[in-house]
């Protein structure tokens, strides 16, 4: 992790420049295609409506693959097998500081069930979902970079 990405840099921040990073588990879920899941933020959410990578802050005392597990169970259905930790990366939102841990999850049972409202999409490169939450756009790169993709992420 060398950069923090600032998202909505226009905007002033909440806490002021000592505030504390939030550390949030996210699943990056690969099927057998190779396509990976994005789910929209819920209603009533910060950043309503945006596409992301599912996941949810840590709890005290938990590890990022504790929290992934119990966060993928509670907001989409699902059980998780092995989750390969990944990437890291800070994100400098209006509305907190989150240091985001990205894990491949390539393995899990039951069926997707959006439990918060929100949609799902299996996607590929270039995504067509919009809007994407800035914290995403760093994996789509990720992704484009490991597949040799050399289009825009986004269509």
């Amino acid at each position: 992790m060398s950069r923090t990405l600032v998202a909505d840099g226009d905007r002033p921040r909440e806490g002021g420049p000592d505030r504390k990073a939030v550390d949030v588990a996210v699943g990056v879920l690969l099927d057998a295609q190779g396509r990976f899941l994005l789910t929209s933020r819920p209603e009533g959410k910060v950043y309503a409506g945006y596409w992301e990578f599912p996941g949810g802050k840590l709890e005290a005392g938990e590890t990022v693959e504790q929290a992934l597990r119990r966060e993928l169970q509670e907001e989409i259905g699902i059980v998780t097998g092995a989750a390969e930790p990944w990437r890291v990366e800070l994100v400098d939102y209006p509305h907190a500081l989150v240091r985001l841990n990205f894990c491949k999850v390539r393995e899990w049972g039951g069926q997707l069930d959006m439990r918060e409202g929100q949609r799902f999409a299996w996607a590929d490169l270039p995504v067509r979902v919009t809007p994407v939450l800035p914290g995403a756009l760093p994996v789509l790169d990720w992704l484009a970079a490991e597949r040799g993709f050399n289009g825009a992420t986004c269509a």
